[in-house]
């Protein structure tokens, strides 16, 4: 439908000034058109009635190439994590295995309220993970894994620095603003542990001659701390600022150990932050300043990471164990579950410099839009709805996901998409995938 009107919700529009709006949302040619007042009876209506519609949650650090590996890397901290499991299955992936892998995923982030995504892929086959997004409807804004060093990675993860850029700046002219703009390509360097000085440096000076988003980790464990600072004889945030890359295209995930002043070069830097609860309770990383970090006015996000190390792509997890995570370090309400809802929207869309384009429900902005039911038992009595989304839902409670307009998720039920049929062809590839990697 290139017009169509959304009736019955409350909408929360996360705009500057938090409005809250009972009545239509209409959605022309991919646009909200307007929210709120008196519309023709005639334009052709989903009803959403019993929901709350808001912008769909942006996701800013994600691995969609390690769907596959639910399940099959628990138990270890990050750096045995990588080095014994999810590196050995990176490099075994195949072009079946990642689009599989791929349409694992968007299937559970479109499922349960995520519109768009910021993704790290691996080594090769990052065509396979655009090609198969550029079909399913999800935004995303996607980067091969850049590595080039660590002697326990396998040979065929570590790429030299010419070919691995060349490869990356190939990928941005033929996939770069495809399908009507939702796809777009980043520089995606892993970390300082699995990169070398020089790739770092190269990464940096493409990102600042291209204005190209770097997407990396950082300081998520104690050992990859102490391993960076070993191999560069500084901290890690130091460290990506000395090699050019600690600007406001930098978006860093986890940042979990970091000090004052660590924070206050990110804070001047305008460096973003990618919040992954879940993942750093899972890996035993620790729990993120995240309060001291708003503070100061550094941009935080939220995302899942990836399957193999979070087993859910869920937002609503995320967001509930990002509120009650900083309650555990500060006390209740340190991190309320309106600033919450906030994160998972408009600060995900500053992350991915799409704050003018999606992140809100307002006229002029892009329709990625979800509606999420609030009306039955297990959320009941639904009195303040950011509570509701933060405590309360599951991402079985959406109803609806729309992106750029066009309705993907309606009623439970994914558009073009058998879940059965899919998780059987999870379930083959998998076992094809651990036989390659020798797991």
């Amino acid at each position: 439908m290139s017009t169509c009107v959304l009736r019955g919700a409350t909408v929360l529009t996360m705009n500057d000034a938090r409005d809250v709006v009972t009545g239509p949302v209409v959605v022309r040619d991919g646009v909200i058109a307007q929210v709120g007042g008196a519309v023709p009876a005639d334009l052709p209506a989903i009803d959403v009635s019993g929901c709350v519609l808001l912008p769909g949650f942006v996701q800013t650090h994600v691995h969609l190439c390690q769907t596959l590996f639910r399940g099959a890397a628990d138990d270890l901290a990050l750096l045995a994590w990588l080095r014994q499991r999810v590196w050995p299955m990176e490099a075994a992936h195949d072009a079946a295995s990642l689009r599989v892998s791929t349409r694992l995923a968007v299937h559970e982030l479109l499922r349960t309220g995520t519109t768009a995504v910021l993704t790290m892929e691996t080594v090769h086959g990052t065509e396979v993970v655009l090609e198969t997004l550029a079909a399913s409807g999800l935004r995303a804004t996607v980067g091969k894994c850049l590595m080039d060093s660590d002697d326990a990675a396998p040979a065929r993860l570590k790429q030299a620095v010419a070919p691995a850029i060349d490869e990356a700046l190939a990928l941005h002219r033929a996939f770069d603003g495809s399908a009507d703009g939702r796809i777009r390509v980043a520089l995606a360097p892993r970390f300082a542990v699995s990169c070398s000085r020089a790739l770092l440096e190269a990464a940096a000076d493409v990102s600042a001659s291209r204005a190209l988003l770097v997407h990396t980790h950082a300081s998520e464990q104690r050992d990859e701390i102490a391993v960076v600072r070993r191999l560069a004889g500084m901290g890690n945030l130091a460290y990506l600022a000395d090699t050019g890359l600690a600007t406001p295209r930098l978006c860093a995930a986890h940042c979990v150990w970091v000090d004052e002043e660590e924070q206050a070069l990110m804070a001047e830097r305008d460096v973003k932050v990618l919040h992954c609860p879940g993942s750093n309770l899972k890996l035993g990383s620790g729990l993120a300043p995240i309060v001291e970090m708003q503070r100061r006015g550094i941009t935080v996000s939220l995302g899942a990471d990836g399957a193999a190390c979070n087993n859910r792509l869920d937002m609503f997890d995320e967001m509930r164990l990002a509120a009650t995570l900083q309650a555990v370090r500060l006390g209740p309400g340190a991190l309320p579950a309106r600033d919450v809802v906030w994160m998972a929207t408009r600060a995900g869309a500053r992350t991915l410099g799409l704050g003018d384009v999606i992140g809100q429900v307002t006229p002029g902005y892009r329709a990625d839009l979800i509606a999420v039911d609030v009306s039955g038992p297990l959320v009941a009595p639904s009195t303040d709805l950011y509570s509701s989304l933060v405590y309360a839902c599951r991402g079985t409670d959406v109803r609806l996901t729309m992106v750029d307009g066009d309705v993907l998720v309606r009623n439970g039920e994914h558009r073009g998409v058998d879940p059965q049929a899919l998780a059987a062809s999870a379930h083959v590839e998998a076992r094809r995938l651990r036989t390659r990697a020798g797991l």
